[in-house]
């Protein structure tokens, strides 16, 4: 899947994008970029969203690799996944202020591989009801020498993700990241507006304001 043939969703125009920061929403395992988009309607305007298509036909929606109940995988197609949309970023990086990334559920999975390879190309990160790949491969090769913000969200009684996974994602970020975490009773496995709102405060703080902190040191 070469970076040119990566179907991307987008929040506004060509012409209308030069200088902004860009969050890249990762949909979930059966969704579409469409979704994510409609989900995550209410983010700040200041930001550009751009929804990439996950490769893997899903029943005609799209996913990022398969998955079984336990979340186990394929790394060779995790990677090949992950590279993909790696080498897309970098193709889109120099119209942007700054990249973020926000994934739902296994979307999540694929931001917090992205931010593992490659930590210092994002400004923060925003996991939603999903989980971190559990990977010896990773964490052998990932180097992450200041911690990354993460905002990290969920309804503790989610009936998706395995608990096993849920148990190593607080573990992983709890050593790795910058974290904030937040939990929403009765959420379920969706994206809730009280979580926006949260998302909203995190992404203002972590990327618009240190944005307009550095310009004004400079």
């Amino acid at each position: 899947m070469p970076a040119r043939e990566l179907d991307v969703v987008w929040s506004r125009p060509a012409a209308e994008r030069v200088g902004t920061p860009l969050l890249v929403l990762l949909h979930g395992y059966g969704s579409s970029p469409e979704n994510i988009l409609a989900a995550t309607h209410g983010l700040p305007p200041e930001f550009t969203l751009a929804a990439p298509r996950g490769p893997l036909d899903v029943g005609g929606d799209r996913g990022w690799f398969l998955l079984d109940y336990f979340l186990a995988n394929d790394f060779a197609e995790v990677m090949a996944t992950t590279t993909a949309v790696q080498a897309w970023v970098n193709t889109v990086r120099g119209s942007h202020a700054s990249v973020s990334l926000v994934g739902f559920s296994q979307g999540m999975a694929l931001a917090s591989t992205l931010l593992r390879l490659k930590p210092e190309a994002y400004a923060a990160t925003v996991g939603l009801s999903g989980f971190v790949l559990e990977s010896e491969i990773l964490s052998l090769t990932e180097s992450l020498p200041e911690r990354p913000a993460f905002f990290w969200g969920r309804d503790a009684e989610d009936p998706v993700i395995n608990p096993d996974a849920v148990a190593y994602s607080a573990e992983w970020l709890d050593e790795h990241v910058q974290l904030t975490a937040r939990t929403y009773p009765g959420m379920g496995h969706r994206i809730g507006r009280p979580e926006l709102a949260d998302v909203e405060v995190f992404l203002r703080h972590y990327v618009l304001n240190a944005r307009h902190s550095e310009g004004d040191h400079r």
